[in-house]
């Protein structure tokens, strides 16, 4: 806390900027500079569409608490529909703003004077800039990797800043801000090096998934599959209840390896099956709840009666045995396919319909 020169006892300077009255007379730019901008994007000019703006500058100790007193007046609760119930949810999840501004606060390079950490609200998204890289060995790459790794390049400020619980140092804040966006199902947090000097992170509020998707994801919930094992579940669940390595990588952006140690805990796991040896292309193994079984529609069971007599159902047939109309054969054929009853063989007039195995 005290530094001695020439016996003379001396603040430093973390300590200034964590219980000094006014940080600011020995830090211009310490504080939060925050802005709410309306609508998605920053304007200027006569089309200017800064809400609200507010330079918070405190002691650091003091400075957190304020910030998220200020952001929390912004965060709105929506609704969304769950099990026929109306649910209120906060469009952030507390912890990965929460944590965002802390890392901001503590990991910030104090030795940049004439920029202060940012903190811009727009109506789809939350941006947090701060001064300064990451500080060795902590990079880029690694963060995005999720990996456990942690540094102090303000370790005073860091050791007060975990005594007053804001703060573990573990390393497990960013992976646990990626846990929470993706367990409500958003987009994972955005992180970057902007400006060659800026570390920049954008957490968006908007669903990764549909309410539907989250809700046909949940067969699959005991299994921890990652983001981009659901995402391609998700992709399959529109293309045939099938997807290869190749469509893995492309819906996902990641490369051969990792696409295969993902498929191959998926075939561990049980979310999918290779039905044929060497073969590439993967089916999805349903794990069907009880009350989406109670949901079959009642004409399933003519359909599977034609499917146990030729092995197959075809459009013509569920017309036939129903009397319908293609359009509508069509829909309940998709239906009992997503309800994972049904795989689709084939395509257009060659299209046949067949039990999962």
């Amino acid at each position: 806390m005290i530094d001695y020169h020439n016996g003379i006892a001396k603040f430093k300077i973390a300590t200034l900027l964590l219980f000094g009255k006014d940080p600011s007379k020995w830090h211009p730019r310490c504080g939060v500079d925050f802005i709410k901008y309306e609508g998605t994007e920053r304007k200027v000019g006569k089309e200017l569409n800064i809400i609200k703006r507010a330079r918070i500058e405190l002691p650091l100790v003091k400075l957190i608490e304020e910030i998220y007193k200020t952001i929390s007046a912004h965060i709105r609760e929506r609704q969304y529909l769950h099990d026929l119930f109306f649910v209120e949810k906060l469009e952030y999840p507390t912890f990965a703003w929460q944590e965002a501004i802390v890392n901001a606060i503590a990991h910030r390079d104090y030795s940049i004077q004439g920029l202060s950490t940012e903190l811009w609200m727009f109506d789809n998204r939350i941006e947090i800039r701060s001064p300064g890289l990451p500080p060795e060995p902590v990079t880029l790459e690694k963060i995005l990797k999720k990996e456990r790794i942690h540094a102090s390049r303000n370790p005073l400020i860091i050791r007060v800043l975990t005594d007053l619980g804001y703060m573990r140092e573990t390393g497990e804040g960013i992976p646990r801000m990626f846990e929470e966006m993706e367990k409500n199902g958003l987009y994972p947090p955005n992180i970057e090096i902007v400006a060659d000097s800026l570390f920049s992170v954008t957490l968006k509020n908007q669903p990764m998934y549909s309410a539907e998707d989250m809700e046909w994801l949940k067969q699959f919930g005991n299994l921890a599959l990652n983001p981009n094992q659901k995402r391609i579940l998700l992709f399959a669940k529109s293309h045939n209840n099938s997807f290869t390595s190749r469509n893995y990588q492309n819906v996902c952006g990641i490369d051969v390896y990792t696409a295969s140690r993902d498929i191959r805990e998926m075939l561990r796991k049980g979310a999918v099956t290779l039905p044929k040896k060497g073969g590439r292309v993967y089916l999805l193994i349903h794990h069907l709840e009880e009350k989406k079984v109670k949901n079959i529609p009642n004409e399933y069971k003519v359909i599977e009666e034609i499917i146990q007599k030729q092995g197959y159902v075809k459009n013509k047939d569920i017309r036939q045995a129903l009397g319908i109309s293609r359009l509508k054969a069509a829909r309940l054929a998709q239906r009992l396919v997503d309800l994972g009853l049904l795989r689709i063989i084939g395509e257009r007039k060659g299209a046949r319909y067949i039990k999962p195995e």
